[in-house]
């Protein structure tokens, strides 16, 4: 294994369990903490990415570009980006975060619809953008399908593939096995994992993709993020260094920043508990599950039939109405009056 580039994504992947309502003083604390530990890559936008903020995804408390604008004055050395998803954010608003201050964008498509990205691609370069491309619920294609999309992603001038465990439901053989693949399929772009805990092994999952060859990882604070969140950065910088790999991350400082500044911030702990392990069983996307809770809660039906509902349809990412469709078909079909 070698040491890899780590990606903190506390205050986009993040904004997800705080409901899109992180504020310029706490982008600033968090940016300035992870900045000051070594973090190379700071990822700011709303949870969904640039213009993200909607009725369907959740509106934001603070204006995405306003923190964006914060984070890069707050950052020393670190790289700020964001997210993208084409058909969400539009040139208009990556021009924008280019303006605020961005210098890296990573854009995300469901794994097997990479050729959406190439004009968001040519779009960054243009801009003069280091990019990213992320393979969304990468864990529903095997690795040859994959490897396709990957390779278009590269001809369009992506930078890095990212395997993305959207539903926290790999394994590590299988988070392994999709590195492995991309890692023999792409000549000139590194390669990502990106993972979520549903099943408990974010970490576990980092570390299988590490030693399948991939050059960059991503991870959040305390695991602040969707579902039961990610791969938590402090953790993952004690390990790294423990396997002689830490690519210049000052673990103490990162754990100061996950405990007393993140840590005071949060609702709650992202955990896998009863509803988050759903996700990973049924392989559905991390950011369904609070929709499902409260969908359920209103509709008197249980989130885990939501969720696993949800996976027998193979929903994805962009298609949280169904959330709605389901909990109403359930609440029917158990004989409960829709209001």
């Amino acid at each position: 294994m070698k040491a890899p580039r780590l990606v903190d994504t506390t205050l986009r992947d993040g904004s997800h369990a705080l409901r899109h309502q992180f504020t310029r003083d706490q982008v600033r604390k968090i940016v300035t903490a992870l900045d000051a530990a070594g973090v190379p890559v700071i990822e700011v936008s709303h949870g969904d990415g640039l213009s993200g903020s909607s009725l369907q995804y959740g509106f934001s408390g603070t204006p995405e570009l306003d923190l964006i604008e914060e984070a890069r004055g707050a950052a020393r050395k670190a790289k700020i980006a964001a997210l993208l998803l084409p058909g969400v954010g539009t040139r208009a608003e990556l021009k924008e975060a280019v303006a605020r201050g961005i210098q890296m964008v990573r854009v995300a498509t469901q794994c097997t619809e990479a050729d959406v990205s190439e004009q968001h691609f040519g779009m960054a370069k243009e801009m003069g953008l280091e990019t990213a491309g992320f393979l969304m619920m990468a864990h529903m294609r095997p690795p040859e399908i994959l490897a396709e999309q990957a390779r278009l992603m590269e001809s369009y001038g992506c930078d890095c593939v990212y395997v993305v465990d959207s539903a926290g439901a790999m394994l590590p053989a299988d988070a392994a096995e999709r590195v492995a693949a991309l890692k023999k399929a792409l000549s000139k772009a590194a390669v990502g994992f990106h993972a979520h805990n549903n099943l408990g092994l974010g970490v576990g999952n980092t570390l299988a993709a590490l030693e399948a060859g991939a050059d960059w990882v991503d991870g959040t604070l305390r695991g602040l993020g969707a579902g039961a969140g990610n791969a938590a950065t402090e953790l993952l910088a004690a390990v790294l260094d423990k396997l002689g790999i830490n690519p210049g991350l000052d673990v103490f400082r990162l754990l100061d920043a996950a405990e007393f500044v993140l840590a005071p911030m949060m609702p709650f702990q992202p955990i896998p508990d009863r509803d988050a392990i759903a996700i990973g069983y049924a392989g559905v996307y991390s950011t369904f599950l609070l929709h499902a809770k409260r969908l359920g809660e209103k509709y008197g039906v249980d989130a885990l039939d939501i969720l696993v509902e949800l996976g027998r349809r193979k929903t994805m990412a962009g298609q949280e109405d169904m959330i709605l469709d389901v909990a109403l078909d359930l609440s029917r079909k158990a004989g409960k009056q829709v209001q």
